[in-house]
């Protein structure tokens, strides 16, 4: 590697390492929200609040991601790519530490803002590497990071399982993983592209309104994220209350929509290199659409259930192409992913309960009648990703940021 004031030159093999690097990173994130997940029935207990309550507090990760996401990019302009990314993903780990902390709803939704801030600003910085990365590379690898995200969730979750079937005491393993997951991330950080901004550049703004092609791109995005929150939360309800089944195979419902988003994000990258963004997202549309539909119309939990599994599949690979294609649409990226990163936090905070108040009024059959509309919609919009096809090596993560291509070895 090269380095001067303005411009950094990495060879092939630093860009290769450095995609192992951030999914590593993407990993460490995942794993933080897994390790969390798992224990809020503790976390409830401790702070001594009701369901309502809860609900309440869990709207908090969200508007704390929502407000500083926006940050983000002037925090990567001051300090480089590298070391924000490895500072803010250092203030997620040890975030995960604050929740099981609190003794009551204040502090609780106190905890979950900056635990969600954490959050948010993490995300925008290790997406807006991974586009980098991909930029360089020339080929799709968004898609993969996102699989790893989910890989690193699972981890978490399952370790957050085996400590609460244990009975350890949730401060005790918030704490322990906090310091694993920060030590890795801190090792993974080492090896990420280090981007830095030229001197005379001005730095973004703290705050500003998204890009109109960040709204564009996020709308696509809400509508996966909607079917995705939707299908999560209230899929084994779906099949336990509609189609009358047992607990047992209304979780399995959940467990095969999950399944089917993390396959389908491991192996997206090479379908994204074969057919094109645009074909991908629009193919996963009608996948989406057919199992919506499949989910509304089916005679059997059996049906539902594959209804489900298409949802999963069809939805999967939106996001992390979002981000793509928010990276590569115009001069100012990391202000474009913050945003279309903010659409999409906010269609996970309302798809649950949108979800609930529309059944209360109607019926979960008509629920699951609008998320078919919106995954339709991904049919509609599929070519505003256009952008994620494009090949542009060398893009900027971060206002001001300049670079030149990957040296080919």
């Amino acid at each position: 590697m090269t380095k001067d004031s303005t411009v950094t030159v990495y060879s092939t093999q630093q860009v290769k390492r450095a995609r192992i690097a951030v999914a590593a990173v993407f990993t460490v994130h995942g794993a933080v929200t897994g390790s969390f997940a798992t224990r809020v029935p503790w976390i409830q207990d401790h702070a001594g609040v009701s369901a309502g309550q809860l609900g309440l507090a869990l709207a908090f990760p969200a508007i704390g991601a929502s407000i500083a996401m926006p940050l983000a990019g002037r925090i990567s302009h001051r300090f480089g790519a590298r070391t924000a990314l490895r500072g803010l993903l250092m203030l997620w780990t040890l975030a995960l530490i604050l929740p099981a902390l609190a003794p009551n709803l204040v502090t609780l939704c106190a905890a979950l803002f900056v635990y969600g801030a954490a959050a948010g600003m993490s995300d925008v910085a290790m997406n807006a590497l991974g586009v980098e990365v991909e930029n360089r590379l020339d080929k799709s690898i968004m898609s993969g990071l996102h699989g790893m995200w989910s890989v690193g969730a699972l981890i978490g979750s399952a370790a957050g399982t085996v400590a609460a079937h244990t009975a350890t005491d949730a401060r005790t393993h918030h704490l322990v993983a906090a310091l694993v997951l920060t030590a890795l991330g801190l090792i993974a950080c080492r090896e990420v592209l280090d981007i830095q901004s030229r001197p005379d550049e001005e730095p973004p703004p703290r705050f500003t309104l998204p890009p109109k092609s960040a709204l564009i791109i996020g709308a696509v995005g809400f509508c996966a994220v909607f079917a995705e929150g939707a299908s999560l939360d209230w899929s084994a309800v779906y099949l336990r209350d509609v189609l009358d089944s047992s607990d047992g195979l209304a979780a399995a419902s959940t467990t095969a929509f999950a399944l089917m988003m993390a396959v389908a994000r491991i192996a997206g990258d090479r379908i994204v290199d074969r057919f094109g963004a645009v074909r991908t997202v629009r193919t996963g549309g009608v996948m989406a659409t057919a199992g919506g539909l499949l989910v509304v119309l089916s005679p059997s939990p059996a049906a539902a259930m594959c209804g489900f599994g298409l949802l999963g599949l069809g939805v999967a690979v939106v996001v992390p192409l979002a981000f793509a294609a928010a990276g590569r649409s115009g001069p100012n990226p990391s202000q474009a992913i913050a945003g279309v990163a903010t659409i999409t936090y906010t269609s996970g905070l309302i798809a649950p309960s949108a979800i609930g108040s529309l059944a209360e009024a109607t019926s979960l059959v008509v629920s699951f009648g609008v998320v078919t509309v919106l995954a339709f919609g991904l049919v509609l919009g599929a070519g505003v990703l256009r952008s994620a096809d494009r090949k542009i090596t060398g893009s900027a993560v971060g206002e001001g940021t300049t670079t030149t291509s990957a040296a080919r070895s």
